[in-house]
């Protein structure tokens, strides 16, 4: 069972991380607007989420389809402004329900996900932002197209699926320093007219809005460490 080791005050974390991204923002000659925050709100109870919403914060971040609605269901009624992002791994399966429940998908990576998408889409009448997920680093444990794969897969996705597709994403090995996978990336996003990167979380988000991150995905320096 994992447990969370939750902050003493997970608003003030997050203006904190807030703070952090701004000036990180600055030193890299951008604005602070120009990098979205994404709480990653995955397994943490609604008294910890509750103080960073209340605080303002919108955009959360996931990594199970019913997971997610079990916690954002009900919540999501009259919250205009809320925004899902799925960001573990996608059973084709449940692409009706995440297609149903979440704004952005984050981890698209193989033909059948695509597929699957794209007929979820159409019956639903709606269709989530999409963000390629690439394994920068080709571990095998890990979702995720190979970087040299990535320029065909998006090509496809746009060619026979018909999907817009809005960033990619990726989580660089543990063992190794992100630099290098961020501006991968974003060379990546560059030559495939990509225009929004997903990439850092708690240990290295500054450095990912100095490779161009547009989104970080944050969780335990907002919401504590988990055990």
């Amino acid at each position: 069972m994992t447990l969370a080791s939750p902050t003493s005050d997970p608003s003030a974390a997050w203006r904190g991380v807030k703070d952090r991204m701004a000036a990180a923002a600055r030193a890299a000659g951008r604005e602070a607007e120009d990098v979205t925050l994404v709480a990653v709100s995955k397994q943490q109870p609604w008294d910890a989420i509750e103080p960073v919403f209340l605080a303002g914060q919108r955009i959360f971040g996931e990594n199970r389809v019913q997971e997610a609605a079990a916690r954002w269901g009900d919540r999501r009624i009259g919250i205009a402004d809320l925004e899902l992002r799925l960001i573990g791994p996608l059973q084709t399966n449940k692409a009706d329900d995440a297609v149903a429940l979440f704004d952005v998908i984050e981890t698209l990576d193989r033909p059948n996900l695509a597929a699957a998408l794209a007929r979820a889409s159409q019956k639903a009448g709606r269709a989530p932002r999409l963000y390629v997920q690439v394994n920068t680093g080709e571990e095998p444990q890990k979702a995720g197209v190979i970087p040299a794969d990535a320029d065909a897969f998006i090509a496809a996705a746009r060619r026979d699926f018909a999907l817009e597709i809005e960033g990619l994403m990726c989580i660089p090995p543990a063992a190794e320093p992100p630099g290098p996978h961020f501006a991968l990336l974003g060379k990546i996003a560059a030559r495939n007219g990509v225009a929004r990167l997903s990439m850092g979380m708690s240990g290295d988000f500054e450095t990912a809005i100095r490779f161009g991150a547009t989104s970080v995905r944050v969780g335990s320096a907002v919401f504590g460490t988990r055990t």
